[in-house]
């Protein structure tokens, strides 16, 4: 007669067990993208290229003071006598219409820009973050409740959402426009994390962490998010240059940031309409928009790139 193999039960020391091993092969698998990552990173020249660039309009941001000797706040800083005179060796990108140093008032602008992308990022993160893990944890009623609300924010773009709501707002300084935009921007965010929640819930270390009894908090900030945060570093970066560039759109068409705060929109809107006689004052701020929005959008490219397995 065959004997037949008597199946031991599953105990719990066997589910903790399964937890361990499934949750230290996620952890190596994640240390281990990482690491190449990062290790393909250091090998692009377009990753260092960007990232330099990042670090210079950073100190600029922290510190302008560093960088010229004069203040765009201070009085006699603007002097009609010199209105649209071109660069010189004393003013290196000549001044306005006002007779205000470009140069000064580009490395100031450079504060609000970075702020303004920084801070919607932060919040639009936290937000997108938060919610689309709530929604994907939870499901049922919560996540179609999410889902159609996320909906409705999606339908307005950007910039028209950002004319929209600041016309009824009436403009305002750089905390405002960052809120406005932080508003319309987690939907991105909260799509991203929803989709990395669902696919990752029913890997078999969550699957023993629940019967083990972890609640929803251990599970979601040990077990889930450590494993859904790449693509959400992604599009963080990529959204940095997206959120700055939004922003002096909305101070060009004169509902963003408003005098006597200084904004590259601002300076472009005010020296549009005499290009053709003293091109320098448009050339440079928006020669500096231009390059900190492409520093930012590449630095995404490439992290994707790095981090993204299905790039690889």
């Amino acid at each position: 007669m065959s004997e037949k193999t008597i199946e031991r039960p599953t105990t719990d020391e066997d589910l903790l067990v399964k937890e361990i091993e499934a949750e230290e092969k996620a952890a190596a698998r994640q240390a281990s993208l990482i690491k190449d990552g990062w290790a393909d990173l250091r090998k692009r020249p377009m990753f260092l290229v960007s990232a330099f660039i990042i670090v210079c309009l950073l100190a600029l941001a922290i510190a302008p003071s560093l960088f010229t000797g004069r203040s765009p706040y201070s009085d006699g800083f603007c002097q009609l006598t010199n209105s649209m005179d071109g660069p010189s060796s004393g003013h290196l990108f000549g001044f306005d219409v006002q007779g205000c140093d470009i140069y000064t008032r580009t490395v100031y602008g450079t504060r609000n820009s970075i702020v303004v992308g920084v801070v919607t990022t932060l919040v639009t993160t936290l937000i997108g973050a938060l919610l689309g893990m709530l929604s994907g944890l939870v499901g049922g009623w919560v996540d179609m409740l999410l889902s159609r609300v996320t909906e409705v924010f999606s339908a307005l773009p950007l910039i028209i959402g950002g004319l929209l709501i600041m016309s009824i707002w009436g403009g305002g300084d750089v905390w405002t426009v960052s809120f406005i935009m932080a508003i319309l921007g987690w939907p991105q965010v909260f799509r991203i994390m929803r989709g990395e929640v669902i696919a990752n819930k029913y890997n078999d270390y969550v699957t023993a962490a629940r019967a083990l009894g972890a609640d929803s908090s251990r599970i979601a900030f040990r077990h889930i998010l450590p494993n859904t945060l790449a693509p959400v570093i992604v599009i963080t970066t990529m959204n940095l240059g997206v959120y700055i560039s939004a922003e002096a759109a909305l101070s060009y068409l004169g509902i963003g940031i408003q005098s006597p705060n200084i904004s590259w929109g601002l300076m472009i809107s005010d020296a549009q309409d005499r290009f053709l006689t003293s091109p320098h004052a448009l050339l440079f701020p928006a020669g500096a928009l231009s390059i900190t929005v492409l520093a930012f959008i590449v630095l995404g490219d490439v992290v994707r790139d790095a981090f993204d397995p299905k790039m690889r």
